[in-house]
């Protein structure tokens, strides 16, 4: 039995005119609704409602105020927001309630708050065809112009699925049976080495602060990634990089 899915669980809100405008402009995405600022007015905002109708999409009024509660930024909303739909974004109690289709191989990030890594993870884990990507609510960068921005737009079709906490997905995991792996540089045993089994989850973590405590206390094993010349580790989207296309070769081979 599902839940009663969240607005936050099925739309990427983007926010600012430009990306409102560019969201609109692409017809492989569909756009749910347009909320404006009241009293907004201007050559842009006349395009913007242009668009919007030129697409039988639906344009809203609200306070300020509003919008950038929606929006989710104080500074950058410009007044104008818009819901797109994230065909593959759902629940993570959703995915795992049905045991037969449950992803294989998942990502959680747990505290990556640089969008830019953010973006560039949903993209690699997209095109090596990772199953999921847990992206909490809380304590990690939110899917935004700027995550999208670095993920070259693929963060609209990543397979993305939503929990509260990093935490909280981590209990529902291991509650379903997944192990935990962890990128730990230095660690004994590396991605090469171990054998996955048919279903497992792959935690990121913060480059400085590492795992929440809630995560690290359930992670079966840490596993390092090889490293020559000198180098201790790599950025968390390069390391994601690595692990995410030995998995797809694991998979091809």
């Amino acid at each position: 039995m599902t839940s009663e899915v969240s607005p936050k669980d099925r739309f990427v809100t983007v926010y600012g005119r430009k990306p409102v405008l560019e969201a609109l402009a692409d017809y492989d995405l569909r756009v749910d609704k347009v909320i404006v600022a009241e009293g907004l007015r201007g050559p842009v905002i006349e395009e913007i409602k242009e668009a919007a109708a030129d697409r039988a999409v639906k344009v809203q009024r609200a306070s300020a105020h509003r919008v950038k509660v929606l929006a989710g930024n104080g500074r950058h909303d410009q007044g104008v927001a818009a819901d797109v739909v994230a065909r593959k974004m759902r629940p993570l109690a959703d995915a795992l309630a049905d045991r037969a289709n449950a992803p294989r191989n998942v990502l959680l990030l747990d505290g990556l708050t640089t969008p830019a890594n953010v973006g560039m993870i949903l993209r690699t884990a997209t095109a090596s065809g990772i199953d999921g990507i847990v992206v909490p609510h809380r304590g990690v960068a939110a899917i935004d112009p700027l995550v999208i921005k670095a993920s070259a737009g693929v963060a609209f079709h990543a397979p993305v699925l939503r929990s509260h906490t990093a935490g909280e997905a981590a209990e529902l995991l291991t509650e379903a049976g997944y192990p935990l792996y962890a990128l730990e540089a230095g660690a004994p045993e590396n991605i090469y080495q171990t054998d996955f089994g048919s279903r497992a989850v792959f935690v990121l973590g913060s480059e400085t602060a590492g795992l929440s405590e809630e995560v690290q206390e359930r992670i079966a094993q840490p596993l390092s990634i090889p490293m020559s010349g000198g180098v201790e580790s790599l950025n968390v989207a390069s390391a994601a990089a690595v692990l995410c296309f030995e998995i797809r070769r694991r998979f091809l081979s």
